[in-house]
């Protein structure tokens, strides 16, 4: 048996694959139809979307197995994602790379695999639609044809995971991609006994720059203030756009002394930016925040509606001095 290598761009395959949390998500109908297809088309017992994470192989949808992931290291998509073309093995216990493997000699007894590597980005790997029989087989042209036009439709599945959890104006999280992301982000912090904050920003007059100047300046100037958030904050922080003119960032290990710091330091960087902006462009906001101990019991909503609070006090508090 031979392990698969890795890719030269691991790194960054990883990086893309992280990013599109998708990994340990519950079953979705948009991958599922793919793999009952592929399965029915080829006449297969097993029909698999498989994603090769850093160690494991991980089943985003799976028919005909009852496992959901495999250590990588004994994967046919391992193999399979270092070419470009459909990786076909008509017959495992007759190529010297899998003789001997477990996924070969138990269950699910792998003789015939066929997998089609889906490609995102900039020709990143990220895993196969693969097929697998418990018996020797080949496929014909149209057959093959017929697996790389389904991973053509997984393909672009991923990209909307993607999509789905970005705001597609300023680039940084939606609010269901900040969801996702800060619930991982706690849980690792609870694991860690780090503290939590959460730092919740309104853009002031925001209503009155799409009024005086239009809505193309106001997207302008959205996409400059998530410019300005990912440039301030630490790339482990957590950052979104929950809608409108208002913008979140969780930091993970922060306690409310830090967070502040962090803020201010933003603050700073505005400044710096409102120089030499055009007057249209300038920017004002106002910003909540609020923190938690890993001790304390508390939940990202709790956080977030404690956070949002603050910040319309301190929008009160600001407009009550004009």
């Amino acid at each position: 048996m031979k392990e698969p290598a890795k890719p030269d761009n691991e790194e960054q395959r990883i990086a893309h694959l992280q990013g599109l949390n998708i990994l340990d998500t519950e079953p979705e109908e948009r991958f599922d139809r793919v793999t009952r297809l592929a399965k029915r088309l080829l006449d297969v017992p097993i029909a698999v979307v498989s994603l090769v994470d850093s160690n494991r192989q991980w089943f985003k949808s799976c028919l005909g197995l009852d496992a959901t992931e495999t250590p990588r290291s004994i994967s046919f998509c391992g193999h399979a994602i270092l070419g470009d073309e459909p990786f076909i093995i008509p017959d495992a216990k007759q190529d010297t790379r899998f003789m001997g493997n477990p996924l070969v000699e138990n269950e699910p007894h792998i003789r015939f695999y066929a997998g089609i590597p889906l490609v995102y980005h900039d020709n990143s790997k990220l895993g196969t639609l693969c097929v697998i029989d418990t018996k020797p087989r080949e496929l014909q042209p149209h057959e093959v044809q017929d697996l790389v036009d389904l991973a053509k439709i997984a393909e672009q599945e991923l990209a909307n995971s993607l999509e789905a959890t970005l705001d597609s104006l300023t680039k940084v999280s939606n609010r269901r991609g900040f969801n996702v992301l800060a619930h991982k982000s706690i849980e690792y912090c609870r694991f860690g006994g780090l503290a939590v904050s959460v730092a919740y920003f309104d853009l002031n007059d925001f209503k009155l720059i799409n009024d005086n100047y239009g809505h193309q300046v106001g997207d302008e100037v959205l996409k400059n203030f998530a410019g300005l958030l990912r440039a301030s904050f630490r790339d482990s922080d957590v950052l979104a756009r929950m809608g409108g003119d208002e913008f979140i960032v969780l930091m993970s290990g922060a306690s409310e002394i830090v967070a502040n710091v962090a803020v201010e330091r933003f603050r700073r960087c505005v400044a710096q930016y409102n120089e030499t902006a055009e007057q249209e462009q300038k920017i004002q906001f106002s910003v909540g925040l609020a923190a938690a101990k890993v001790t304390c019991d508390f939940s990202l909503n709790n956080l977030v509606e404690l956070a949002d609070q603050r910040m319309y006090d301190a929008k009160k508090a600001q407009a009550n001095k004009r």
